[in-house]
C-alpha cells in the first residue's frame, strides 16, 4: 500500500509539472479586436556608433563624386563588412565628418531627416545644383536569447522591422517559452527601457513596441512547465495545490 501512495504521489507530480494551458500558448487571441487598424510607420533615429550609407548624386553627376566615398576600381560587388568599413561612423558625440562640408550633426535625427538637411547644406551653399541625398543605417541589429530555436544576434537592413519579424529571424519561440510576458530592451535618447509584452494578445500592434529598433534586445523567458521540469517551485499556490490532490489521493487510496 505504501509503495502505491508514492508511485500515486509522483505521478501527481509529475503532471501538474508539465501542464501548460491552451490560453499560454496561442499567439494573438484577440486579433480580430484589432483588424483593419492604420499602421504608423516609424523610423529608427540615428545614435552613436551606428555606421551610414551615403550617397549623393546632383543634376551633374561628375559634380557629385567629391561627395562621395571612393570605393576602388573592383569589378565585383563588396560585401557588406566592406562597405560598412566605408561608411559613416557616427561619433560618441553624434556627429559625422562629411567631405568638403566637415562636421555634421546627426544623432537623434532620422535617415529621411539627414537626407534632406545634406540636400539644403549642398545646395543652399552652392556646392551642388538639384542634389539628391539616400542616408541608409548598414549596422542595424538585434538580439534574442531565451527560449527561442535559435538565439543570437541578427543584422538586418530595412528601415523597419516588427517584433514577430524578429522572433522569425530566432525561429519563434519554443513550446517552453513564456509567451506572455516578453521583455524587449531598447534604449531611447540615452534612456534604457523595458517593455513587457504579451504576445497571447494583439493589444500591443499600436504601440511603439510593435516595431524594433536597431540594437533592442529581446528576452524570452521560460514559461512556468518549464521552470517545475527543472526542479525550480514558482510559487506557494502550486505548492499546496500539489499537497492538497496528494493528501485527496492518499485518502481515497486509505478508504
Amino acid at each position: 500500500m505504501k509503495n502505491k501512495i508514492q508511485i500515486i504521489l509522483i505521478i501527481l507530480i509529475l503532471v501538474l509539472q508539465s501542464c501548460t494551458s491552451k490560453k499560454q500558448i496561442l499567439y494573438l487571441q484577440d486579433a480580430d479586436l484589432y483588424d483593419y487598424q492604420n499602421i504608423a510607420y516609424e523610423s529608427s533615429r540615428i545614435r552613436p556608433n551606428d555606421i551610414l550609407s551615403i550617397t549623393v548624386s546632383a543634376l551633374v553627376p561628375e559634380t557629385a563624386i567629391p561627395y562621395n566615398v571612393q570605393t576602388g576600381n573592383s569589378s565585383s560587388s563588396p560585401s557588406l563588412d566592406i562597405i560598412k568599413l566605408q561608411g559613416y561612423l557616427v561619433s560618441t558625440e553624434g556627429t559625422i565628418i562629411f567631405p568638403v562640408l566637415g562636421k555634421i550633426e546627426v544623432t537623434g535625427r532620422t535617415p529621411n531627416q539627414v537626407e534632406r538637411g545634406l540636400e539644403k547644406l549642398l545646395e543652399d551653399g552652392g556646392h551642388l545644383k538639384e542634389p539628391t541625398v539616400s542616408v541608409r543605417l548598414l549596422n542595424a541589429k538585434v538580439t534574442i536569447l531565451g527560449e527561442v530555436k535559435n538565439p543570437g544576434t541578427y543584422s538586418f537592413t530595412e528601415q523597419n522591422i516588427t517584433l514577430p519579424q524578429a522572433l522569425g529571424y530566432a525561429g519563434d519561440l519554443t513550446i517552453n517559452g513564456q509567451r506572455n510576458d516578453i521583455l524587449l530592451i531598447t534604449e531611447e535618447n540615452g534612456i534604457r527601457k523595458v517593455v513587457h509584452i504579451d504576445l497571447t494578445s494583439a493589444d500591443w500592434f499600436n504601440t511603439p513596441s510593435y516595431y524594433i529598433k536597431p540594437n533592442d534586445f529581446i528576452v524570452v523567458n521560460p514559461n512556468n512547465a518549464k521552470v517545475k521540469s527543472a526542479g525550480i517551485i514558482g510559487d506557494a499556490g502550486i505548492v499546496l495545490t500539489i499537497v492538497s490532490i496528494a493528501l485527496t489521493a492518499v485518502v481515497l487510496i486509505v478508504k
